[in-house]
């Protein structure tokens, strides 16, 4: 850890201490629940990002459906515009529908979740395990290693 008489820059700032009598093994479970959050907020990313990649996938499909049908074969293509473009992805659901039913459901459970976790345990503090690694890992007093960032300017 920083000694205390180092200049701020080689300090953690008090966001990301934990509260006074805070035990390490508490500040490591909160990090764990976090750290477990943050998978879910990987995963929404992902969610999201099919969401647009099949609205993109339907969109092509429909326009490759227009130049089919303009070749020559309206049959084939009317066919599978009706079969696929606009369909729903699950029972009943286009993906706007998931990503709804994903935020409103289990996202936002496990995001109070984490967040009750934080205020009641470090204070509501953020990132507390992560920056006592820092501390731990970096090579204090060197150029780069930096505990947080200097004035700006």
């Amino acid at each position: 850890m920083a000694e205390p008489d180092a200049p701020a820059a080689d300090r953690p700032d008090a966001a990301h201490l934990p509260p006074d009598g805070v035990p390490e093994a508490v500040v490591e479970a909160v990090g764990g629940v976090t750290a477990a959050f943050e998978v879910v907020e990987h995963a929404r990313g992902m969610l999201y990002a099919f969401h647009r990649l099949i609205g993109r996938a339907d969109a092509e499909l429909a326009e490759a459906l227009d130049r089919l049908e303009a070749a020559g074969h309206a049959d084939l293509a009317e066919e599978v515009r009706a079969e696929v473009v606009g369909r729903n992805v699950l029972a009943g659901r286009w993906t706007f529908q998931v990503v709804e039913d994903f935020d409103d459901g289990y996202h936002r459970a496990f995001a109070d979740a984490e967040r009750r976790v934080r205020d009641e345990l470090v204070a509501g503090r953020r990132h507390v395990h992560e920056s006592q690694l820092k501390e731990r890992n970096r090579t204090h007093g060197r150029p780069g290693h930096e505990s947080r960032p200097g004035p700006t300017g």
